[in-house]
This record gives C-alpha cells, sequence and structure tokens, in this order.
C-alpha cells in the first residue's frame, strides 16, 4: 500500500507545484502590440513608459464578448526588479 501512495503523493505534488509555476509567473512585454491571445483571467505586464514611475501597466483579460476577450488596463504598483 505504501509503494503505491508514495508515486501518487509525488504525482499530485510535482502537479500542483507546476500549476503555481504557471500563476506565479508574470508575462512582461514592451509594447501592447506585442500581446496576442489574450485569455480571460490572464494578466499581462506592458513596461512601455506609460505609467508614473514605480509602476507598470497592467493588462487583464475582464469578460468575453461577440469580438472575444476584453481587456482592462491600469497601472499597478511594480513588483519585484525592473
Amino acid at each position: 500500500m505504501i509503494a503505491i501512495s508514495l508515486p501518487r503523493t509525488l504525482l499530485l505534488g510535482a502537479i500542483a507545484s507546476l500549476a503555481f509555476t504557471a500563476i506565479a509567473r508574470a508575462d512582461i512585454v514592451g509594447r501592447e502590440s506585442d500581446i496576442s491571445g489574450l485569455r480571460l483571467g490572464q494578466k499581462i505586464y506592458v513596461d512601455d513608459g506609460s505609467c508614473p514611475a514605480g509602476q507598470i501597466k497592467e493588462i487583464a483579460g475582464m469578460r468575453l464578448s461577440a469580438a472575444g476577450v476584453e481587456a482592462s488596463r491600469k497601472c499597478v504598483d511594480r513588483k519585484g526588479k525592473r
């Protein structure tokens, strides 16, 4: 029983680790035109200098419309190194 449950536990741990890594990873691009295929709930940061010092533009997929995913744009505090 222990031999069967140990690999399953390791597999579930690896999957959870990958999921958290994917969620924590922030996509940063230099221009809004570099964004392709924005998904619902996805956040992409644009470092184009349009926000005040210490902030970066956040583009987020907010809602689904007939034309595709609608995006919201706002300046948010920059986290981490530039």
